[in-house]
């Protein structure tokens, strides 16, 4: 098995379980937040700024002193660099590294983008009714459905926002994946078996 699997995911989904259990099972490295350590480590860049930016481009306070450093007053060159496009080339050079090393499974961060000329390159989106979803993360964070389900929204914007911005593409539409699945209509060990069936047809 000599693919490299790319997942993108909504909230939710079970998307990184799926693709944490079928790392272990095609014995492979998995990447998902590790991807934040790896980059830390190989740019110098603090791992509390990159999960500040991890897939999730907002108007923080953060956010608009890189994208308008003028209108807080900072005017040196550092400032004027911006920070979230720092933190995706970072990303994108870490990603790229690892692909080039060999089969692997990586969650988000637009792993299918940065590495879409690899000739063994796997497209996999994972998503699931927003019900399905609501339930998953109030029992995996204990909170109300209401709570879930806001998070949800937000979550999936910052994911489309990040995805559409950095790849000039539309984050969850069926051209831009090889295989999406709705993971809700199996266990996670059924997702993963169908993606494994699906690998070695190929």
């Amino acid at each position: 098995m000599d693919k490299i699997i790319t997942i993108g995911r909504q909230f939710g989904s079970n998307g990184r379980e799926i693709g944490k259990q079928l790392a272990a099972k095609l014995d492979i490295p998995f990447y998902d937040k590790e991807i934040i350590y790896e980059t830390s480590k190989n740019s110098g860049l603090s791992e509390s700024l990159l999960e500040s930016l991890d897939e999730k481009p907002s108007k923080s306070f953060l956010y608009s002193l890189v994208m308008d450093p003028y209108s807080y007053g900072f005017t040196s060159t550092g400032y004027q660099t911006n920070l979230n496009q720092q933190a995706f080339q970072a990303m994108y050079d870490t990603i790229k590294r690892i692909g080039d090393a060999g089969p692997c499974v990586i969650v988000g961060r637009c792993a299918d983008y940065v590495l879409r000329h690899n000739p063994d390159l796997l497209k996999v989106f994972i998503y699931a009714p927003v019900d399905e979803r609501v339930k998953t993360v109030s029992n995996r964070f204990d909170l109300t459905e209401d709570k879930a389900r806001a998070q949800i929204s937000k979550e999936d914007k910052g994911r489309a926002s990040y995805y559409n911005y950095y790849t000039s593409k539309k984050w969850g539409v069926l051209d831009s994946y090889d295989i999406c699945i709705n993971s809700s209509l199996m266990d996670i060990e059924g997702n993963v078996d169908l993606l494994i069936h699906y690998i070695n047809s190929l």
